[in-house]
């Protein structure tokens, strides 16, 4: 496996919105009821993601990450609604290649670009996905006790909101 990352293209934003619908229902599997993953579908996300950059590419920054012609995993940034800071919107990997350290190398991609936006980082995750939470920690992401709940699929999930020096490479992500 040799995974690249490079900045996305309009062109990429079909395949990114279906590896999200993708990595959504397979992460969130235990987390959501069938109904509320199979909200949407893949091409719907495309068009999503197609309309959020054409008003977002300018202030934030979306990554591929691909293993010859597969896109393996994406991240989004940009900055905050919180003040001062920059945050990590979405770091998604297709379900075959969770575990292989394109996550990793997609955080570690995203600190010195969050440091370009603001001195602090923030991200949300939800409460119950153990697995994106121990991730994260692992990066050196803190919960600071801040929370939300935000539907998804229709349903209200609770997310913690997660700090972090922006740009300071620790922990071992």
């Amino acid at each position: 496996m040799t995974v690249l990352l490079r900045p996305a293209a309009d062109d990429d934003l079909p395949a990114v919105g279906a590896l999200h619908f993708t990595s959504r229902a397979h992460a969130y599997a235990e987390i959501l009821s069938p109904e509320a993953l199979d909200h949407g579908s893949p091409e719907v996300m495309g068009e999503w993601w197609s309309e959020r950059w054409k008003w977002e590419k300018e202030t934030h920054r979306l990554t591929v990450a691909v293993d010859g012609g597969t896109l393996a995993g994406f991240s989004y940034l940009g900055p905050s609604e919180e003040e001062g800071a920059a945050e990590l919107y979405a770091i998604h990997a297709a379900p075959e290649f969770v575990g292989t350290g394109v996550g990793r190398l997609l955080m570690l991609d995203a600190l010195p670009a969050l440091a370009r936006i603001a001195d602090h980082a923030v991200l949300w995750v939800l409460e119950p996905n153990t697995r994106a939470r121990r991730f994260y920690e692992r990066g050196g992401w803190v919960a600071d006790g801040v929370t939300r709940t935000e539907p998804i699929g229709g349903e209200p999930v609770l997310q913690l909101r997660y700090g972090r020096a922006a740009g300071v490479v620790g922990g071992s992500a």
